[in-house]
């Protein structure tokens, strides 16, 4: 039996949106979620103030800027140093007492300075 014509007109453009919902709720899922409060956060950067600085600008030369990086990058390099995929004598001590909502914390704090660059 052939398909009523009304039924087929609207059988396409439900598909598409199926399709694009589905991909769409893929990409959210994937995406890590980094919902830290940088109020909280600040509070808890006071034991990264020696080295990065109060405001994320580091006091040493070979220490690096955390100031305006973006927080998933925060929270996946603090990860790292947690887990041991990268170490440093004094990182991977510090970030071994961090729960996963400390790191998203840090990380909206940090990203929450706001920087500007001025070419010389």
């Amino acid at each position: 039996m052939p398909a009523h014509p009304v039924t087929s007109v609207f059988r396409r453009p439900c598909a598409a949106l199926l399709v694009a919902a589905l991909g769409l709720s893929a990409v959210l899922a994937a995406a890590p979620a980094h919902a830290g409060d940088p109020v909280v956060g600040k509070a808890k950067a006071m034991m990264c103030n020696v080295c990065h600085g109060p405001l994320g600008i580091a006091t040493a030369p070979e220490t690096p800027n955390l100031a305006g990086q973006p927080a998933n990058y925060i929270v996946q390099q603090l990860r790292h140093f947690k887990e041991g995929l990268r170490r440093h004598e004094v990182m991977s001590v510090m970030a071994r007492t961090l729960t996963d909502a400390d790191m998203d914390h840090l990380g909206a704090w940090f990203s929450s300075i706001q920087i500007e660059a001025k070419a010389p």
